[in-house]
């Protein structure tokens, strides 16, 4: 029987890709986003929906990385509260501060 806290043999690569597709995930959210605006510029006739288009690709590049940027935060939120890694926490004095207070 498998043990349910093991990880699944190809976690570890299918995260490195994840990874290295961040910058590629964002040039193609700006190209579909160009495609959509010249689709909308070909059945307009309008050159301003062109921009539409690249804003909307724009804006799901942003998207694209604060979704990695929020997933990577959770993963080291998980690993600062792994009992494994406790014992490396410097505790935090009032003496830090000492040098702020004059």
């Amino acid at each position: 029987m498998e043990n349910k806290n093991e990880e699944p043999k190809l976690k570890k690569v299918v995260d490195a890709a994840d990874g290295l597709s961040l910058g590629i995930s964002m040039v193609v959210a700006v190209l579909i986003g160009v495609a959509i605006g010249l689709g909308l510029k070909k059945v307009t006739g309008a050159t301003w929906t062109l921009w539409i288009g690249v804003f909307i690709g724009i804006g799901a590049a942003v998207l694209n990385v604060y979704k990695a940027y929020e997933k990577q935060k959770r993963s080291l939120d998980e690993l600062a509260h792994d009992p494994r890694y406790r014992n490396y926490r410097t505790p935090r004095t009032d003496d830090e501060d000492e040098d702020d207070k004059y």
